[in-house]
């Protein structure tokens, strides 16, 4: 966050009426001679303390408190607010001339949500007045409103409806100091109810505050969430209310749980922004537990009240989600409840895909509509109809989702969908067509009549699908360029079609409904290909498994390393090889090793290089004889994570050496280049990330290598001695001899131990006792990254 100017402070301080201010907070103020006196409201104040001089526009309280400062300070203290946020609060409405006039800066704060909460009342009552106060402070706050933006959930309906609210910390404003018998009851009845802590701050403070309400409109629960992510370590970003005295308590309520009475088919997210999410993209019949361990009894509960029939799991693809999904759908199948999992991307929840694929709503329709079921119920649960999605028709078991609203004959068939759940539709009949599928084209034959699609490739977002659309009967034909998602451009391709094929036009409007099913089909498993992992995990047979494992517990490992590369046709350098061998294999490690080999032209550093890469899996390699200056800031398709990245000479990777070292040193690359958006147009910008870290093999024949870069690997000097030489030249002969065929044979075998033994590592914490009687050289600060690397 930038730094405030002192410029500003020091003109904050100056210009802003200070006797108006404190009058603004509700002080009466009398002058006496050049200074102004009244009750400090910082404490019980009997008589007036309070002093304020206008010429230095400072204040200082000569009862017990004995506070005092700029306009800044009284601020921070009247609205207990960190010293950013007092400046920004009268910086807020300077526009409307607040800085020059106290009367202005009163009617400023007069705008403000007015916390008149009658502290008197029942706990429920307090809570609901609180919940109330956040949502209208929510209002006013463009911080916590651009928050909402960001996570995609722009919408004044759901803002509404669920009474979303932020805490900006003003809860207890005008609540007298703990010192004071009223001001501490109040306070300790905020700590009992868990919206204040024992240092007197907020609970909630800086957060969007979700509230869980039951079927009568009580609070039973309340969700908060950071609005910053870089906050002091350790500070949670999500916050429940705590129990009494802060004690740990069952989380209570469940949200939404009006969406419970309305469908008997329930979206269940892992977090409260995920079912946001959902909701927000129309499908209304969804909620939330509380986190991969927070299904609670009420959630139970409330299923059984009402009868649930159906679970969709919409819990974060990943290890901790997948393994909740799992247990959470035995325990509901137990109760005969029928579980579909809904599968995002890996690594990936619903808010996060709903933000990276758009539209929202069919998005997570396909999703919803592809989920998988998870077992089957166990007490005489029977199979049910497929899930409805966003369309409001329920599709055939062997068709595509239809994601295109107005091809529902029914407008009515929406509604249900955006204000109550999903209801029971009466399947429609499948309709079996054959497709054909070659050379970048798509033909679909149906009846007499046989279309064929071109561009398919090019539509890589759900919220596009122009193609080149060709249909011939007989002799006559029809061909032109279109969005299937356009009614206007489908009604159009529709009249002039049926006019070239002189056939009815309500044959083609058919017709062209099964091509939109199937080239969505084809588009959809063209996304999930390009969006699924690349890479396929190479499978051990026991044998094969049997062999690395006794290469990886041979005691002599280091010397049968060399061995094999001996065998493998590779002399000398035992230090090199060994080094190099060690160096690829810590790719493992979140700090990888980096290595260049160094040495004058045809001393044979390329041949080490290879001989170190042919030991480890082809999977985990990834080899380049150059490089551009920004190559690798743009390898969506190639992921380094914990990877070999090998440059065969370092003169093709110069233009590349500060991508390299920031992969070294940061473990990852970003970078934000402006592009054009392939739906509208217009130029956006696309942000590139590249996965780390990797390990860095470079060969050069170079000698003047970039420092920065250089002090940030290992350098290997190739054997360039004329005994090397000689046995090099002594090797090559014994190639072409019996001994030297059958020795070719065997590497192959040699090298498949080795990558399989590679295969299997996984990296492990190590304690090393004798690490601190090492010592290294400290003459230079370059040992400082040297050491780390020993």
């Amino acid at each position: 966050m930038a730094r405030i100017p002192e410029g500003e402070i020091e003109r904050i301080k100056r210009e802003v009426d200070l006797v108006g201010l404190v009058e603004a907070y509700g002080v009466k103020l009398t002058r006496r001679g050049r200074d102004f006196v009244g009750l400090c409201k910082f404490h019980n104040d009997k008589k007036p303390s309070l002093i304020i001089t206008p010429d230095k526009n400072l204040w200082h309280c000569m009862g017990a408190c004995n506070a005092g400062g700029s306009n800044i300070d009284y601020v921070m203290k009247a609205e207990r607010l960190d010293f950013r946020q007092a400046v920004e609060r009268l910086k807020a409405r300077e526009g409307n001339g607040v800085l020059g006039s106290g009367k202005v800066i009163k009617a400023s704060i007069a705008q403000r949500p007015s916390a008149s909460i009658q502290w008197d009342g029942e706990d429920h009552e307090i809570l609901k007045q609180v919940v109330d106060y956040y949502h209208a402070i929510l209002k006013q706050s463009p911080d916590a409103l651009a928050y909402l933006k960001k996570r995609g959930l722009e919408s004044s309906e759901m803002v509404t409806h669920f009474k979303l609210g932020f805490a900006d910390r003003t809860l207890a404003q005008g609540v007298p100091i703990s010192k004071n018998k009223e001001g501490g009851k109040i306070r300790s009845r905020l700590y009992r109810l868990g919206l204040y802590k024992e240092n007197g701050f907020e609970h909630f403070r800086g957060s969007i505050v979700i509230p869980i309400l039951d079927e009568q409109g009580c609070v039973r629960e309340m969700y908060g969430r950071k609005i910053c992510d870089n906050v002091r370590p350790g500070t949670p970003l999500h916050l429940y209310l705590p129990g009494p005295h802060k004690g740990q308590r069952a989380l209570r309520g469940v949200f939404n749980i009006k969406a419970l009475e309305a469908s008997k088919e329930i979206i269940l997210c892992e977090a409260l922004i995920d079912a946001l999410t959902f909701w927000c993209a129309g499908y209304r019949n969804v909620t939330s537990s509380y986190g991969t361990n927070g299904f609670t009894d009420d959630h139970l509960e409330a299923f059984k009240r009402y009868g649930t029939k159906r679970i969709y799991i919409a819990y974060d693809r990943d290890e901790a989600g997948e393994n909740a999904s799992i247990s959470l759908a035995e325990q509901l199948r137990g109760e005969g409840i029928e579980c579909y999992r809904i599968q995002f991307p890996k690594g990936m929840d619903a808010n996060e895909y709903g933000l990276k694929m758009l539209p929202v709503d069919k998005s997570l329709g396909l999703l919803i509509r592809c989920a998988v079921r998870i077992g089957a119920p166990q007490r005489g649960g029977a199979d049910m109809p497929l899930p409805l999605v966003a369309g409001g028709q329920r599709p055939p078991a062997d068709l595509p989702l239809p994601l295109v609203a107005e091809e529902a004959t029914d407008p009515s068939c929406h509604s249900h969908l955006k204000h109550g759940g999903m209801t029971d539709v009466t399947e429609l009949p499948a309709t079996p067509i054959s497709v054909e599928v070659k050379d970048q084209e798509v033909v679909i034959p149906i009846g007499d009549r046989r279309y064929r699609v071109r561009g398919l490739s090019k539509n890589m977002s759900y919220a596009l699908l122009k193609v080149n659309l060709f249909v011939a009967k007989g002799d006559g034909f029809y061909v032109d360029t279109i969005d299937l998602y356009s009614a206007k451009a489908r009604a159009v391709y529709i009249k002039q079609a049926a006019m070239e094929l002189m056939i009815e036009e309500s044959v083609i409007k058919k017709d062209l409904g099964q091509v939109l099913l199937k080239v969505e089909e084809l588009q959809d498993q063209q996304i999930k290909e390009t969006l699924a992992p690349k890479e396929k995990r190479v499978m051990l047979t026991e044998a094969e498994t049997a062999a690395a494992i006794d290469l990886l517990k041979d005691p002599n490992l280091l010397d049968r390393i060399l061995s094999d590369f001996d065998r493998c046709g590779v002399v000398g350098e035992e230090t090199n090889k060994l080094v190099g061998y060690l160096a690829a294999t810590s790719r493992k490690l979140n700090e990888p090793l980096a290595v260049i080999i160094q040495s004058s032209s045809a001393a044979g550093k390329t041949a080490l290089m290879e001989a170190i890469l042919a030991f480890m899996p082809k999977e985990e390699r990834v080899k380049y004889s150059a490089m551009t200056g920004q190559s690798l800031f743009y390898m969506q398709e190639t992921n380094l994570a914990h990877k070999i990245l090998a440059l065969v000479e370092e003169q093709g990777a110069e233009r590349a050496v500060y991508a390299l070292k920031l992969l070294q040193s940061e473990g990852e690359l970003t970078i934000a280049s402006t592009g054009k958006d392939p739906n509208t147009g217009r130029l956006v910008t696309h942000e590139y990330r590249i996965e780390g870290p990797a390990n860095i093999l470079i060969s050069t024949a170079a000698t003047d290598i970039d420092e920065e870069f250089l002090n940030r690997c290992l350098l290997l000097s190739a054997d360039e001695r004329r005994e090397q030489t000689r046995a090099i030249h002594r090797l090559q002969r014994e190639k072409h001899t019996l001994e030297g065929l059958l020795a070719r044979r065997d590497r192959e075998a040699i090298l498949k131990v080795h990558q399989d033994a590679q295969r299997l590592l996984q990296p492990l914490e190590v304690i090393n006792p004798y690490a601190k009687q090492l010592t290294f050289l400290d003459d230079r600060t370059r040992t400082r990254r040297d050491h780390n690397k020993y």
